[in-house]
Parts: C-alpha cells; structure tokens; sequence
C-alpha cells in the first residue's frame, strides 16, 4: 500500500479535477437549482475524513450509514466526519476528531497524505472539505451509535468498478423526486455529497493507473 500512498500523496498536490468530477455523480437537483449552489453568511463548515488501510490484501476505506433522524442526510451512506469546531486548529483536526468520535479511530495512527477539493452542499448548508490519510493496520473500529447505524468497509478495488454505478430516482424533502447518479456499494446506495466527493477520488486513482495499486 506505501507504494499506492506515496504517488496518490504526490498526485494531490498538483491541481485537482473538483467540478468536473463532482459533476460526474451529481444529481438533478444540483444541476437545475444552480442558484442555490453558493455559500452565503450562514453556511457552516465540515470536513471529513477518506481513510485507506489495507485487510486481506485490499486497500479499504471506511463508509458509515447514519441512523434515521429529523435531518437532510437521515439514513444516508457518508463518510466519517462532521462540523468543525471552534476547538480545531484545522480541518484536518476536524475530520480526525470527528472519525475518532464516529468510529473509533485514533489521530495519531492516521498520517493525513492530502486533500480533495471543498464542495457545498447547499441541502444543510455546508462546505465539506474531504482529507485524505492512511493507517498502518486494520483500524479497530468502535462505532458510536448516536452517530453511526452501519460501518461498511468497502475495497477500493469495488469503488473503482464501474458496474456498480447506476442512476436512481430519489424522494427527498418535500416530496420532490430527484434523478441521481450512486455507487451501489453491498445494497446500500452511495449518492449525494459522498458520490460526489468519491467521485473525484476514483477520478485521481484512475489517473495513477493499476500498477500504483497492490496486486
């Protein structure tokens, strides 16, 4: 996996493929509602974390299904992570502070390697800042319930298969359906903000190429 790390790390530091590739799994409601797209004085901001370790011989990440509740992401797939506080030196703070209280990883195993492009998520109203870091071993995962209904760990080698894209018909709040591009990971329907920002991650690996993943 070192070898995957370190030419991914080199790769996000030259510019990244953001819009283009957001745009790749971005559903109906982004696309016709542009006027609802831009940051304003109360947008809040989240960050969240892409963590890569290897099990079995794959690289994995970590994936969570949130529990049901009065909120715009209810029973959504989402990566680990959360709003920022006024306590976090940074958004790298935020995204570790948050994946330890979420599902139980630890900051100092995690060697943060980048990050991917910032993205609005006009649906509750904040800006998202993906980072990206390994860990050198299975973490050990402790879900907060509160937080997490689900832990999913999904190969990269998954994400990276086309055939589990599709497009689906969405109800989202006040009834309105909406036309939306999602990874099908296990059953579950990976769409929205998290498609959007694993989009551009499989955008970059696929620019790497095979030989830089683990055989």
């Amino acid at each position: 996996m070192h070898k995957f790390i370190e030419v991914l790390r080199k790769r996000l530091q030259e510019p990244l493929p953001g819009e283009a590739a957001h745009n790749l799994m971005a559903s109906t409601t982004r696309s016709n509602l542009k006027f609802r797209t831009k940051p304003d004085s109360q947008t809040k901001e989240s960050a969240v974390l892409i963590l890569f370790y290897q099990d079995e011989g794959k690289i994995k990440l970590p994936l969570i299904l949130r529990p049901v509740y009065e909120g715009v992401h209810s029973g959504q797939i989402a990566l680990p992570g959360g709003r920022r506080e006024k306590a976090d030196a940074d958004f790298y703070q935020t995204a570790l502070r948050e994946a330890k209280e979420e599902i139980g990883i630890n900051p100092a195993d995690v060697t943060v390697v980048g990050h991917l492009s910032d993205l609005f998520v006009f649906a509750s109203n904040h800006m998202v800042h993906p980072v990206v870091g390994y860990i050198n071993h299975k973490p050990a995962f402790l879900t907060d319930p509160r937080e997490v209904d689900q832990l999913i760990e999904v190969p990269l080698s998954t994400l990276l298969d086309k055939s589990i894209r599709g497009i689906t018909n969405i109800v989202v709040s006040s009834n309105m359906e909406i036309s939306a591009p999602y990874f099908d990971v296990d059953g579950h329907t990976v769409w929205g903000a998290t498609a959007m920002m694993l989009s551009e991650l499989l955008t970059i690996i696929n620019e790497l190429g095979d030989e830089s993943l683990p055989s």
